[in-house]
């Protein structure tokens, strides 16, 4: 499939089921949290503290969608069968939608306020550049996401999040100018 083939029995194409699928916060943290070791439901309620019918619902659909592989069934502490399931990367090579990006940002701030302030490196830069700095710079910076993102795990490394965003910076834009500096 392309992408713009119809989801089965929805009328929605490919790519638009799977721009639903990813269009919440809670969904990309149970991705983030299933990235390097399979977790079940119950595991990822505990984590997320939140009610397992609720994460069910999102698991099921990430699942659905192919963003979560289940893995081989487990016993749980009291002898109940367990699904774990792991993030299969697919997010990664989702093609994102416009409106995705205020997603990510509202994840990014969910996940960093749970981090000591003094353990976050941030930095902010202004800019200004044509349409070919600006292509170069999104040709690099994307180049070195794909080479980390390419990497495998360092077995017992640290985890780390990275959140990126490129805007344009509208408080800088001269008055009347429009946006992309064009009239």
């Amino acid at each position: 499939m392309t992408g713009n083939e119809a989801a089965p029995d929805t009328g929605v194409s490919e790519a638009d089921a799977d721009a639903l699928a990813l269009a919440s916060t809670l969904r990309l943290r149970i991705l983030r949290l299933c990235l390097d070791e399979p977790m079940t439901n119950r595991e990822l309620a505990e984590r997320l503290d939140r009610n397992p019918a609720t994460v069910l619902h999102h698991v099921r659909t990430l699942a659905d969608r192919g963003f979560l592989a289940a893995q081989p069934v487990r016993r749980g502490t009291r002898g109940s069968r367990e699904v774990p399931y792991l993030a299969t990367r697919k997010s990664w090579r989702t093609p994102g939608v416009p409106s995705s990006s205020r997603i990510l940002i509202d994840t990014f701030l969910e996940e960093v306020a749970l981090v000591d302030p003094s353990e976050v490196v941030a930095t902010r830069l202004g800019l200004r550049l044509d349409d070919d700095g600006h292509r170069e710079l999104a040709e690099r910076l994307h180049a070195v996401f794909e080479d980390f993102e390419s990497r495998p795990p360092t077995p017992g490394g640290v985890p780390y999040s990275l959140f990126f965003a490129l805007h344009e910076d509208a408080t800088r834009r001269p008055p009347g100018e429009a946006v992309g500096g064009r009239q």
